[in-house]
């Protein structure tokens, strides 16, 4: 068969893809993904007891809405790298935005604490489990992402796969604080967004490995 006949043959019947398709199977995946994330926090960790009362302080909604703003901009950013040639134009921007707000409100708390308190402003009671605990809850997420790129069409596999770990490490890191108890800006801009890396890393990674055509 010659090269001609075969392109041909190949593109009968062929149509546009639905639009919007790769947002909604994004969408998708994070529906999958964040009740199995609930269930860890619940079955694993639980929701902090006084929740009800930390939802009347500024610091718990900052704790909540930086992460969701990541993982929406993610979202933006991930649908966009899982067409071919289509630009992430700003949405680098809205990733970032709320990780220099955090650390701005973390270096005003770090000098304006008396020296002695500022260590325990940043490290709080459990530094050692946060960031890990973050990208436990992130996971679902994450697993759910990459299988919804991989139907996709992906052309820069390390970026899609790290914008695919910020979406689930931003919706990890809001679902764990429902439980954390810490409130300095200077944990979240350290822990918070370690925790946050942890998935965005590894999406960078196996990007290239899972992702490719």
């Amino acid at each position: 068969m010659k090269t001609d006949d075969l392109v041909a043959m190949l593109a009968t019947g062929a149509a546009p893809a639905p639009r919007r398709a790769a947002g909604r199977r994004l969408a998708l995946a994070v529906l999958a993904g964040v009740p199995l994330s609930f269930a860890i926090l619940l079955t694993e960790y639980g929701v902090r007891r006084d929740l009800v009362q930390a939802m009347f302080w500024p610091m718990f909604w900052v704790k909540v809405l930086f992460p969701l703003c990541i993982a929406a901009a993610a979202f933006v950013a991930v649908q966009r790298l899982a067409r071919p040639g289509v630009p992430v134009r700003r949405a680098w921007i809205g990733i970032a935005v709320p990780v220099l707000v955090v650390w701005v409100l973390a270096a005003m708390s770090w000098f304006n604490a008396p020296p002695e308190e500022r260590m325990p402003l940043l490290m709080g009671e459990s530094w050692r489990i946060c960031a890990a605990s973050i990208g436990l809850m992130a996971l679902p997420v994450f697993a759910a992402a990459l299988v919804a790129l991989k139907g996709l069409a992906p052309t820069r596999p390390a970026l899609a796969g790290a914008a695919a770990g910020g979406l689930a490490g931003g919706v990890g890191a809001a679902v764990y604080a429902l439980h954390c108890m810490e409130l300095t800006a200077p944990f979240l801009a350290v822990w918070y967004i370690s925790g946050i890396a942890v998935p965005v890393v590894l999406g960078a990674v196996l990007g290239p490995r899972l992702l490719r055509w």
